[in-house]
């Protein structure tokens, strides 16, 4: 598969079954950004250049033949939803399947086609993205009765978008070669707002020549994209990333508490946070309902637990000591114990008021 353009008169243009769904969107030109290599364990691949890429898509791919390349989307749930229906505002075309049908149905009324299956999808596409809540359901949509792999062959690419462990991406990988067909793990760095906004951050591995087909779609649903490589490399990146991430968290909740408990404003804290050199969106944005006890769903507890948990599994694997973010997890399974699964991850701060109250 690659992009089918034209050039005249300095203009590029689609061929004419594609040229509608071109006016979507604007053209950005992709320009790689070089950085200095940071390094790191040599258990770790260095040889891979890390690259990242930031631009918006503009153009519907297309087959040589110039027929678009059709896209599948499995998992649509609080980041699949968003990721498929921006793929479909932006003019490609997209078939879906989730396992409650009703929640396919939004993104039909929007013009997404709807399979009974993940192996009709898979079948009826050139390329399919699955986006699920963890390695077990990621595996079983892939490789059960009826999964992706029964109705991937030659030519066709299969895109993980999920957060797995690298043992679980290899496991699909395998699968998916083994049909004949490409394979690219892609987790995404980024909640439910990124998600709708088309801003989240593609950590991808595998197949390089289905990056390049895929690029275009990535482009479309997040603001930059990694390629890191061998597969493993992605769900190793965002495995880290989100370790770091659920220990901020849980160090920014024990700030809040304890700075009502000595008297002080948790907003000013926050706000002062925000001016300094620890500053980050996610205090910004979290803080304030933190401090009202409010803790809308962006990113679910349960999965940043299991994020947590996963990358204690990594570090484990490579003898690295964690003993800050295995104590954050702890905290998150005192949450999903206290009937907070479903809540945003910034609940975790209930936790700490059990321990307080205590």
């Amino acid at each position: 598969m690659s992009l089918l353009l034209k050039a005249s008169n300095s203009h590029l243009f689609l061929s004419s079954s594609i040229a509608s769904m071109a006016t979507c969107s604007s053209f950005c030109a992709q320009l790689p950004i070089s950085f200095r290599p940071i390094p790191i364990s040599s258990s770790f691949p260095t040889n891979q250049p890390f690259k990242p890429f930031s631009a918006k898509a503009s153009i519907s791919p297309a087959n040589d033949d110039g027929s678009p390349i059709t896209v599948g989307f499995l998992g649509l749930g609080i980041m699949g939803s968003p990721m498929a229906l921006n793929l479909i505002k932006s003019g490609c075309d997209v078939t879906v399947w989730n396992r409650t049908k009703s929640k396919c149905d939004p993104l039909i009324s929007m013009g997404a086609k709807y399979k009974p299956s993940p192996e009709e999808v898979t079948a009826a596409c050139d390329v399919t993205f699955a986006m699920l809540a963890d390695p077990e359901s990621a595996m079983e949509v892939a490789c059960g009765k009826h999964g992706a792999v029964s109705g991937m062959g030659p030519g066709k690419g299969y895109v993980d978008v999920s957060t797995v462990d690298g043992g679980t991406s290899k496991l699909i990988s395998g699968h998916i070669k083994a049909s004949g067909a490409s394979f690219l793990e892609a987790p995404v760095s980024g909640s439910k707002k990124p998600a709708e906004d088309g801003q989240l951050i593609f950590l991808t591995a595998g197949d390089k020549s289905l990056y390049e087909t895929v690029t275009p779609f990535l482009d479309i649903m997040g603001k930059s994209r990694f390629y890191l490589g061998e597969v493993g490399n992605g769900a190793a990146m965002k495995l880290i990333v989100n370790m770091i991430m659920g220990s901020m968290m849980a160090t920014f909740s024990e700030g809040l508490l304890l700075s009502e408990k000595v008297g002080l404003d948790p907003n000013v804290l926050v706000e002062v946070v925000s001016k300094g050199a620890i500053s980050a969106p996610m205090y910004a944005l979290k803080g304030p309902s933190m401090v009202k006890s409010l803790y809308p769903t962006a990113f679910p507890l349960k999965h940043q637990q299991k994020d947590m948990r996963l990358a204690l599994g990594l570090a484990e694997s490579v003898s690295q000591p964690t003993p800050i973010s295995a104590a954050a997890n702890e905290l998150y399974k005192v949450a999903k114990s206290h009937g907070l699964s479903d809540s945003d991850f910034s609940a975790v701060i209930e936790a700490l008021k059990g321990k307080v109250q205590s």
